[in-house]
């Protein structure tokens, strides 16, 4: 089933807030709208009251990725599972928009939702996504950047299990806080190691006289 890149809906709608930074973008009709992309059909669906729905999926979306990044894989599926439950999704095989290189439809599985609003669409998309996600690579693959104080989710999908950063823009720059931080150890140490040898000096000094 390609249902990879529906878990890319969790991560953008997650990311819409910075809350170590008091940042939010999720404000307006317009920026839930674009949280959906290509789907426009369903963009089109969102009113007024879905931008307070939506942050409301936002927050147990993030406490999903929280409880897996602090290594509580059991919160994270029970988190997970109660919003599986509430947005539920029926699979469908789709190909009617794209074609495979011999001109036949390209059949695949797509998720069919059948929501009361586009808040409940996109979260059982989300929610789904994430679940893919999470039983396919292992619930260690959802992540929060560890370049404070961004905190923004990300999905890991390294050979090596490695990523530590939502972005190569925060990796470079907890990159080179470290590379500040050791320097300023090691001018800290080569200070106190001239004090030292100051103060040697001197006591060799008054004990010669």
């Amino acid at each position: 089933m390609e249902l990879a890149h529906y878990s890319d809906f969790a991560v953008r709608l997650v990311n819409t807030e910075e809350p170590a930074r008091n940042k939010d973008s999720l404000t307006s009709v317009d920026a839930v709208r674009a949280l959906f992309g290509a789907s426009q059909q369903m963009a089109r669906r969102v009113t007024d009251g879905d931008v307070t729905r939506f942050r409301n999926v936002r927050g147990r979306l993030r406490s999903v990725f929280e409880a897996a990044d602090g290594g509580d894989e059991v919160l994270a599926v029970d988190l997970l599972n109660s919003l599986l439950m509430e947005f539920p999704v029926s699979p469908q095989v789709s190909g009617h928009e794209t074609l495979a290189d011999d001109g036949r439809p390209d059949w695949h599985i797509h998720l069919a939702e059948h929501p009361s609003n586009a808040s409940a669409g996109y979260a059982a998309m989300a929610a789904m996504g994430l679940a893919f996600a999470l039983t396919e690579h292992g619930p260690d693959r959802l992540g929060l950047c560890q370049a404070a104080p961004c905190r923004n989710a990300y999905l890991d999908t390294s050979t090596n299990r490695s990523r530590r950063y939502c972005s190569d823009r925060c990796a470079t720059r907890a990159n080179v806080a470290a590379y500040r931080a050791r320097k300023r150890v090691e001018a800290e140490a080569s200070a106190r190691s001239g004090r030292s040898a100051e103060t040697a000096q001197d006591n060799r000094a008054l004990s010669e006289r």
